[in-house]
């Protein structure tokens, strides 16, 4: 066999996006859920790919891709076999492998994020195994592997069906088997929004996986060395990113219109409901019908992740199932709505009839059918065995200590005090009131606290919104105000907050971010603090605060051991 260098060099760089693909998932899941399971998160978007690695290998590959039956492959542990029938043309076994083998990773990794923050990890390597040994090979061998759906002309260009819909089939039964996180839903049935931890990862995430998603499906062209297989990678390259960027528009509108404001993480999984959408007709449909599903994911997206989660009460962090299994299963079906290829690939808006159609439902319902029986077997053994979810002190003090013994995976950044020192046997310091003269500031009084000369002092404690805090603080500076202590606090009045969304569900904002500032005054009147906090911070809206007003005994500056009226001075 001549190989190409072109072509084989356009599989491998396809493999190495699609492998980046893991890091996308990763900081997507890990930002849509708790601080207390990024770690995790993250040791299973990084094992479910080691872990399918070498399952492919020895069993996964040949299944899928040996020359066996119309249903299934064959038995080629290690993969030693002839598969020159399947290859494509001038790839090598192994470029085709590895693209292959990330592929699978794929559809493995969909499933942590459904059932994330509350699944065992030794159950989760389990199943991860389980989905790359026997579950995705065997459907993928009906679709790309010679078996029956691809004889009856069943077209799924990247996967939509044989990698997204599979995988999110998987996520749909784990997490209705797993049960909703303690606390998503109240006695009375209504769900709770639990945020995540960090938009900003999450974000990020999406970016990652749009960008890798043009090797996810531009690659798998698997060639680029005849002018149509060019004109073809173009024509993917810009119908996915056109699918995603319309879908976004789309729910973008339906978040304002149904929640009062653009929803930010709703957005974001419409990105990638556009992108699994487009996937397995990217090379089919035209931009028109590439922006017109795009505009269906957009919609279709918001409702399923309401229906999920306030009907269906299935929980899902992240979104996974609306993504991967509704999008990925109504872009099959779109394919044969908008198809503009050959007579037996035509769509049946372009005069292609209800065969194709009809091939591309069939081809859903049975990989549904098939995936659904065998992933439920497997989690039913798990959990009758091992067990499928962690205890609930676990899941309530997070499985990053209870399945890892990761205190944190936000180390560096805890706002904690040091507890050891250098030298745990040094002796305490003495507090003894002496202050060096050479490093004291010139004191002329430092009266005693019960002397009666002391003059009154007052505490005048501020709740105010955090956008409020900068003209509040340069308000109190030109009053003459020169200290204050301010706390970032949580706190509710009567009203308990107004209503927000995430995710589509109402936020119980019972505790809103605040902002807390603390000022003695002596020397400027109270009623002056009090009046113009009053109007700087008055907006006529609920939630612009309160002001409370204490009576202070005594101030000491620790510093120079003043007391009373001369502590609250700065001494030049």
């Amino acid at each position: 066999m001549t190989y190409s260098p072109v072509n084989t060099i356009w599989v491998l760089l396809g493999a190495a996006l699609v492998f980046f693909m893991q890091a996308g998932f990763s900081m997507c899941e890990a930002g849509f859920t708790r601080a207390k399971n990024t770690g995790n998160i993250l040791m299973k978007n990084l094992m479910d790919f080691c872990i399918g690695t070498p399952a492919f290998w020895l069993a996964g590959f040949g299944i899928m891709f040996g020359s066996g039956t119309a249903l299934f492959g064959k038995i080629d542990p290690l993969i030693m076999g002839d598969y020159s029938h399947i290859l494509p043309e001038g790839v090598p076994l192994w470029a085709f492998a590895i693209f292959q083998t990330v592929f699978c990773a794929t559809s493995a990794t969909i499933v942590s994020g459904a059932m994330a923050e509350r699944t065992k990890f030794s159950a989760y390597c389990i199943y991860s195994a389980a989905i790359s040994l026997i579950i995705y090979p065997v459907s993928g061998h009906w679709i790309w592997g010679g078996g029956w759906l691809s004889q009856l002309g069943f077209h799924d260009f990247a996967g939509s069906t044989a990698v997204h819909m599979v995988g999110g089939l998987c996520a749909l039964i784990g997490a209705k088997i797993l049960g909703p996180r303690i606390g998503k839903y109240d006695k009375k049935g209504k769900p709770r929004a639990i945020l995540g931890h960090n938009l900003t990862f999450a974000a990020l995430g999406v970016f990652i996986l749009w960008f890798c998603w043009f090797g996810f499906n531009g690659a798998s062209t698997v060639g680029m060395n005849t002018d149509e297989l060019v004109e073809r990678a173009g024509l993917v390259f810009f119908n996915t990113n056109l699918a995603a960027a319309v879908a976004c528009c789309t729910t973008l509108i339906v978040t304002w219109i149904r929640y009062k404001k653009p929803d930010v993480s709703m957005t974001y999984n419409a990105a990638l409901a556009g992108l699994v959408g487009i996937t397995a007709g990217c090379d089919a449909v035209s931009p028109v019908g590439a922006a017109i599903m795009g505009l269906v994911f957009g919609v279709v997206i918001v409702f399923a992740v309401e229906f999920f989660d306030k009907i269906a009460k299935i929980d899902d962090p992240v979104g996974a199932i609306s993504v991967h299994f509704v999008c990925g299963a109504l872009g099959t079906m779109m394919t044969g709505l908008f198809a503009t290829g050959s007579s037996t690939e035509k769509g049946l808006f372009y005069g292609g009839g209800l065969h194709f159609f009809g091939v591309q439902l069939l081809g859903v319902v049975s990989v549904c059918a098939y995936v659904g029986v065998m992933i439920t077997i497997v989690f039913l053994l798990i959990k009758h065995t091992i067990g499928l979810r962690a205890k609930p002190e676990e899941e309530i003090a997070g499985l990053d200590i209870s399945e890892h013994g990761l205190l944190t995976a936000y180390a560096g950044f805890a706002m904690l005090p040091d507890t050891i020192s250098d030298n745990d046997d040094d002796e305490p310091v003495k507090v003894t009131g002496d202050v060096p003269p050479a490093e004291a500031v010139p004191v002329k009084r430092v009266p005693a606290f019960d002397d009666g000369t002391t003059p009154k002092f007052t505490k005048v404690e501020i709740i105010c919104k955090e956008n409020r805090f900068e003209s509040l603080k340069k308000a109190m500076m030109s009053l003459g105000i020169t200290g204050m202590t301010v706390s970032h606090v949580l706190g509710c009045g009567l009203q308990k907050g107004k209503p927000e969304y995430y995710r589509g569900v109402e936020i119980e904002a019972e505790l809103l971010p605040k902002v807390q500032v603390d000022i003695v005054v002596s020397k400027v009147p109270v009623r002056s603090v009090i009046e113009t906090a009053k109007k700087v911070l008055y907006t006529g809206h609920i939630g612009d605060g309160k002001i409370f007003v204490y009576d202070v005994e005594n101030v000491i500056k620790v510093r120079t051991g003043e007391e009373g009226y001369d502590a609250l001075q700065d001494v030049e």
